[in-house]
């Protein structure tokens, strides 16, 4: 691995040769333990096919291209695209988190992981994106061609905004410098919309990155804090369970506090590809760990993504949902704080008031 050129030594997350996770160290997984993984879930045929369709409704494009038109006066709104690809309507601007909408997550377009289901809304038939929020390099969560197609839209270029060591990988296929940000863990970074600044926050998250065999953890990665006038969204990216969120939370208390408007108006939290536990406890939370982020983050309410698109672990694709409805029984959350949403789906939600107004 070459020199990390962003190497701070006063940060306990950075290494000469790259990052590392700030609660515990991703200890990386071995060949040996890879192939014990996929040996156990072909004598178990596993995923198993879902016992269900999942979920898909036609988008509705004449709100969301409406919404997005509308300036200061757009409703906050969340459209699920598919795994963790959610479009986000808040504050005037249209953001996008970890961009997919390629046939398959890999760098092969005829070999790995392929969707189960089309995007929720097509490429073509998006409104105008003004940021791009993406986590990390894994390629269910950075594409190529998603890329390069959202650098094409009519009506120029949207914001990128993404972890450090990746604004070149963006700058090399095409994304202009002056359209890449690329940020560190608690750096923020303003945007202009019409409904006021919008601050982008990289927060931390406990997982890994890598493009190939020689690059592991050579590149940054994280979730998303975006605060804007009237709405606060939170973008967890992949995650482990980790203090961080408790952290992230104390972080912004004066921020968030009740007379500010409280929590995150909206958390987008994975709840899927966390099976077998051994293998994936490192680096991906289950349904029950994603209800604690949720209740660690104080969230208004949450949106359980990543799951229903790709078979990347051995639960069934339609598993997480269920899973996580037993979990909110158990801990008595009503389904409307913590949801799930059919892939092409919106939802408009309530902005967020401060006390007085």
């Amino acid at each position: 691995m070459t020199k990390n050129p962003y190497y701070d030594p006063a940060k306990p997350h950075h290494r000469p040769q790259g990052f590392q996770n700030a609660d515990r160290e991703f200890p990386g997984k071995s060949l040996a333990e890879v192939l014990r993984w996929k040996i156990e879930a072909s004598r178990k045929s596993l995923p198993a096919p879902p016992s269900a369709p999942i979920p898909v409704v036609a988008p509705d494009l004449d709100f969301l291209h409406r919404n997005a038109r509308a300036g200061a006066a757009m409703q906050p709104a969340v459209t699920w695209i598919g795994h963790a690809t959610v479009m986000v309507q808040m504050s005037g601007l249209t953001l996008l988190t970890d961009a997919i909408f390629s046939e398959r997550a890999s760098p092969l377009s005829f070999l790995g992981p392929k969707r189960h289901q089309p995007p929720g809304v097509p490429l073509r038939d998006l409104p105008h994106i003004d940021l791009v929020l993406t986590s990390h390099n894994h390629y269910d969560h950075l594409d190529v061609s998603s890329v390069q197609a959202l650098n094409r839209q009519t009506g120029g270029a949207p914001l990128f905004v993404v972890p450090l060591g990746l604004k070149p990988w963006l700058v090399a296929r095409g994304v202009a410098p002056e359209h890449a940000v690329e940020m560190d863990w608690w750096d923020s970074h303003p945007v202009q919309a019409p409904g006021g600044t919008v601050d982008v926050v990289l927060a931390p998250a406990q997982h890994w990155s890598a493009r190939g065999l020689t690059d592991r953890m050579a590149t940054l990665w994280g979730g998303f804090a975006v605060f804007g006038p009237d709405f606060h969204l939170f973008f967890a990216g992949d995650t482990a369970y980790s203090r961080e969120f408790s952290a992230l939370r104390a972080r912004y208390a004066e921020r968030q506090s009740q007379a500010q408007g409280g929590g995150f108006d909206l958390a987008l939290l994975p709840i899927g590809a966390y099976e077998p536990r051994w293998f994936m406890r490192d680096q991906h939370v289950n349904p029950e760990e994603a209800v604690k982020i949720h209740r660690d983050l104080a969230a208004k309410r949450s949106l359980g993504m990543h799951w229903g698109t790709f078979a990347l672990t051995d639960e069934a694709l339609d598993e997480p949902p269920r899973a996580l409805a037993q979990v909110l029984r158990e801990q008595a959350i009503d389904e409307q704080e913590f949801f799930v949403m059919a892939i092409g789906q919106t939802r408009v939600l309530p902005p967020r008031r401060r006390a007085g107004l």
